[in-house]
């Protein structure tokens, strides 16, 4: 279940990270329409607000735990 869980937070973050990048191209190739910039940092902070709120019901939960590293 925690494979399927990492998987998922790593595609996730994949696709924040494509959406920055494309957001950054948008807003130095593209002068035409602004709305393509706004649109994929839209799409960025969505994805990061939805992801991190989606770890923290899983934590409450206790779906996932945090590492401890001084646990004996």
């Amino acid at each position: 279940m925690t494979v399927v869980i990492k998987i998922i937070v790593l595609l996730v973050l994949a696709v924040i990270v494509a959406s920055l990048a494309s957001g950054a191209y948008y807003l130095i190739r593209d002068s035409s329409d602004q709305k393509r910039v706004v649109r994929a940092l839209t799409v960025r902070i969505a994805l990061s607000v939805a992801l991190f709120s989606v770890l923290i019901v899983l934590f409450l939960f206790g779906v996932i735990e945090p590492n401890d590293p001084f646990r004996p």
